[in-house]
């Protein structure tokens, strides 16, 4: 969509894709600054960089909707609760959310992720090396949505092969390609068959039965859903933890020195770099917002990365700082009414996670030789994070 007045955001018509994949803290904090809503042509749309701003976007579905047949997700997997808002909305999330409320997800999964944990870095502990995203947290984050899902018999590759094509279409579709995901998206759904006619009561089979009766298609479409949260960007926070922290020393020794701390990491690091960097709204009526003239249908796109770099709430907002007192107003899991509510059984994997590896990894710290800076345009974390620790300790 061409716009007669895109002329008046010049920071914006200099921003690109690449910027934008590779370091975007420093366009970002240039339009916050200058042009806090801004046309990028780059995307085709408004970019939104100021936290007061970005809450108003996400807390009005009626002004900013989900529901557009541009929306990538709704391409990929069809309806789903991330893609709906109204009514519609409620009727597809309420069933899932409701296992999900803290104390519930506590008790269901605390001595499932730990055990899956403790697995996995007793595997890794001889070695001295890993690479933490491909070896820890990806089998993690996907053992643990298997188990929430309940997919019998499902098989931790098949279901990592199959979120993978999901993201890969969104992201193509996101980047101006045609994304495909058909077959995954079938393989999916008579997994989800499967579980919803097993006898052993998974939450895709509680689901089915409860008062909503959702049809098969909303409960494949609203599991697919549980694999982006639940694995892709579930990884993407416990890899941007676990490097946040050991590329900065001073703060891992004070997490050393008081594990108290823990929680303060995980909560610095979803700040400074979110594992989902944008969420996607269209306009539905012509609207004003901070002097930039929306229309009807543009698309106004969030990014909750620069929203969590706001100066006006988070003083020196580049600095990585285990003890920031508001560390947790970040708007890494969204805001308003599709706030992600896997959120606390993000943060217990994350949490867990990060305490198994600093007690039994003596010495971990990053490989020196290789990068771990976090890429993306929309989904962020390292490409790979290799580290080192001393096998031969204690």
């Amino acid at each position: 969509m061409q716009h007669g007045h895109t002329p008046g955001f010049p920071l914006g018509a200099t921003v690109t894709i690449e910027e934008l994949q590779d370091d975007p803290h420093p366009a970002l904090a240039r339009l916050r600054a200058a042009e806090p809503v801004s046309w990028l042509p780059a995307l085709g749309g408004w970019l939104v960089t100021r936290r007061d701003l970005a809450l108003r976007v996400m807390r009005d579905a009626v002004t900013f909707t989900v529901d557009d047949p541009r929306f990538s997700t709704a391409q990929v997997i069809g309806p789903s609760m991330l893609s709906l808002d109204g009514p519609a909305h409620h009727r597809h999330r309420d069933p899932f959310s409701r296992p999900f409320r803290p104390a519930r997800t506590r008790e269901r999964f605390t001595a499932f992720v730990q055990d899956e944990v403790d697995r996995l870095v007793t595997a890794l502990l001889p070695a001295g090396r890993a690479e933490l995203r491909g070896e820890f947290a990806g089998p993690l984050a996907v053992a643990v949505v298997a188990e929430v899902l309940g997919l019998p018999d499902a098989d931790p590759a098949v279901v990592r092969a199959w979120y993978e094509t999901f993201v890969t279409a969104v992201s193509d579709i996101t980047a101006g390609r045609p994304g495909e995901a058909a077959a995954a998206r079938e393989q999916l759904r008579a997994a989800v068959r499967a579980a919803i006619a097993a006898p052993d009561g998974s939450l895709l089979a509680e689901i089915a039965a409860g008062p909503w009766e959702p049809t098969t298609e909303e409960v494949v479409a609203n599991a697919a859903v549980l694999m982006f949260g639940g694995i892709d960007t579930t990884e993407g926070m416990i890899v941007n933890a676990v490097q946040q922290l050991l590329a900065h020393p001073a703060q891992l020794a004070l997490v050393r020195a008081d594990p108290g701390l823990l929680d303060g990491a995980v909560e610095e690091s979803l700040r400074l770099e979110p594992a989902a960097a944008v969420v996607d709204r269209y306009a539905t009526a012509d609207v004003e917002l901070a002097g930039a003239p929306i229309r009807a249908g543009d698309l106004v796109r969030v990014s909750l990365t620069g929203a969590n770099r706001d100066p006006a709430v988070f003083p020196e907002p580049d600095r990585y700082d285990v003890r920031r007192a508001n560390a947790a107003d970040h708007l890494a899991f969204a805001h308003g009414p599709h706030f992600c509510f896997g959120a606390p059984l993000a943060r217990l994997e994350a949490r867990t996670a990060l305490r198994a590896l600093l007690d039994r990894l003596p010495g971990l710290r990053l490989d020196p030789a290789r990068s771990s800076a976090p890429r993306g345009l929309v989904f962020r974390k390292p490409q790979a994070l290799y580290v080192e620790w001393d096998a031969s300790g204690p």
